[in-house]
């Protein structure tokens, strides 16, 4: 057999290997409650965890959960969108800095740990150094619903700047997150403000990776 025709051979085989080196991942990388809703509502938490972890059924539930939204023997897997970090905490990122002005203000012993609790020091920080960038200009003083707008509108701004990756991007990251999010029906107001804060949000990820 010539050289060429040898490495020709090898290379469906390659990309059959890493498809289902990805498929992998992303199976166990996926919110658990979006396997609960796959296979069954009433299977028990550690039931669940069990089949997400096994490496032998990884791949088909993988499969399973894309369905025909993504030709997977056609995917181009490109590097995460979110370079592999934690949705959730991208989103309370970006939702910080549109509620940055509100945020500043939330200064009370009592209000401030009720914020920090759902949202996070980092949240609360990037807020604050980032407060020329906020969005929101009506004030919000409670810090249980300035936390609950600062998940939703950071969701709903993730989810407008994943529209802009492909198809199989954005999914790979909206599965890590539970169902029913802000990031799955973002609004024009984010789409609009979604480019620069997630830029941002971006170029901060990036940093921590490159002093990894």
């Amino acid at each position: 057999m010539s050289a060429s025709m040898s490495m020709s051979s090898t290379k469906p085989n390659n990309s059959f290997t890493l498809a289902a080196d990805r498929l992998r991942e992303l199976a166990a990388s996926v919110d658990p409650g979006r396997f609960a809703g796959l296979l069954d509502p009433l299977l028990l938490p550690s039931t669940l965890a069990r089949l997400q972890q096994s490496a032998r059924l990884q791949a088909r539930l993988a499969e399973l959960l894309l369905g025909s939204k993504v030709d997977v023997s056609c995917a181009d897997w490109d590097e995460d969108a979110l370079l592999g970090h934690d949705p959730r905490r991208a989103a309370l990122l970006a939702g910080s800095i549109w509620h940055a002005r509100s945020i500043l203000k939330l200064v009370s012993r009592h209000d401030l740990p009720i914020l920090v609790q759902v949202i996070g020091a980092e949240a609360h920080a990037f807020a604050v150094r980032h407060l020329s960038s906020a969005v929101a200009t009506t004030p919000t003083v409670d810090p249980e619903q300035l936390s609950r707008q600062v998940e939703y509108d950071g969701h709903a701004c993730l989810g407008a700047w994943l529209e802009e990756t492909s198809s199989l991007g954005r999914i790979r990251v909206l599965l890590r997150l539970p169902v029913g999010t802000a990031a799955e029906s973002p609004t024009s107001e984010h789409r609009s403000a979604a480019g620069p804060l997630l830029s941002l949000v971006m170029a901060h990820l990036r940093t921590e990776a490159v002093g990894a």
